[in-house]
């Protein structure tokens, strides 16, 4: 019997998959964020090696005994990224055939119709498409600094601001800022923005919860929020139909990251926006879980000859 390991990093959590070879799943487990881009590559294979542990103890195996594994993991888009990245996973896994790619690879591999667009919805945002010849094509997910609009990071970082104009504005905090320094365990703005200085990461994702929670309750500025991300995030599909000639195909469009599940509003608010911009797409979720599809690629490592197992870049991608 052969094991094989399948990651989904971001920047906020890492899924883990456990596969046997029989395509039994043995375990599922999740560690914390694992985008080298994010945390630093060091921090990241800890993230790996932490699931993995889990997932040995959880089906009753050693680590060693894994075979293969494939990791998809967001922040190894850049040639540099990716070779230190596989440098660490290697030394963690000694003996394992490997194969890295980015969390958008990854989840376009997972959808079997030819043309198809994957939209990533959490800590960061990215979408990578594809034609029905083959060609593909990427947007965003080049880090905060560059681009994450719509973003888990980028709303909450838009919501704190409107928060602190409130208390600019009145003098006292307004319901929507208590909130967030309430459910984000600070005292008050100054804890906020010296944390937010330190780690981010650490921060402002972790405002989008509250921003969900109000606008299922109503709240009119939460809701423009999540309408304008929806807007962002929709413009980054709109960047690829346009480059691939996607516009009148019938295209499947899935949407997955965070984002998606954490919020109704904003994932209806997604779905209008897509129906404008390409009318025969199919829009829906993921057909496989990314991490289940990273195992599935990892147990090809070692049952199919055709597929070489790789220690080597699979394409240079932005930083995301």
């Amino acid at each position: 019997m052969h094991y094989v390991l399948g990651f989904d990093g971001g920047g906020t959590k890492t899924e883990c998959v456990l596969f046997d070879s029989q395509k039994q799943i043995r375990a599922t487990t999740r560690s914390g964020p694992s985008n080298p881009f994010r945390i630093g590559h060091e921090a990241a294979t800890v993230a790996l090696t932490e699931a993995a542990q889990f997932a040995a103890r959880e089906a009753g195996i050693e680590v060693r005994e894994i075979a293969a594994l494939c990791a998809g993991l967001a922040g190894v888009g850049s040639a540099q990224s990716h070779e230190e990245m596989q440098r660490q996973i290697a030394n963690a896994f000694p003996g394992a055939k490997i194969r890295l790619i980015t969390d958008l690879e990854l989840a376009l591999e997972a959808i079997p119709q030819p043309a198809a667009i994957v939209l990533v919805a959490g800590t960061g945002s990215s979408a990578l498409g594809r034609d029905a010849q083959g060609l593909t094509a990427r947007c965003g997910g080049h880090g905060p600094l560059l681009s994450d609009q719509g973003s888990a990071y980028d709303v909450g970082r838009q919501a704190v601001a409107a928060a602190v104009l409130d208390r600019d504005r009145t003098g006292s905090d307004a319901p929507f800022g208590v909130e967030i320094l309430r459910q984000l365990k600070f005292s008050n703005w100054t804890e906020l923005r010296d944390r937010a200085r330190s780690a981010a990461d650490e921060v402002f994702p972790r405002v989008f919860p509250v921003v969900a929670q109000a606008a299922e309750a109503g709240d009119a500025r939460a809701q423009s929020l999540l309408r304008k991300a929806a807007q962002d995030i929709a413009l980054l599909a709109d960047v690829l139909v346009e480059r691939l000639k996607l516009r009148d195909s019938p295209i499947y469009i899935a949407k997955t990251g965070g984002m998606i599940t954490a919020s109704k509003f904003f994932h209806t608010q997604l779905d209008a926006q897509l129906e404008k911009i390409a009318p025969r797409a199919t829009n829906g979720l993921l057909p496989v879980a990314p991490a289940e599809a990273a195992a599935r690629i990892a147990l090809e490592l070692i049952t199919s000859p055709a597929n070489p197992a790789t220690r080597q870049a699979t394409g240079q991608q932005s930083p995301g």
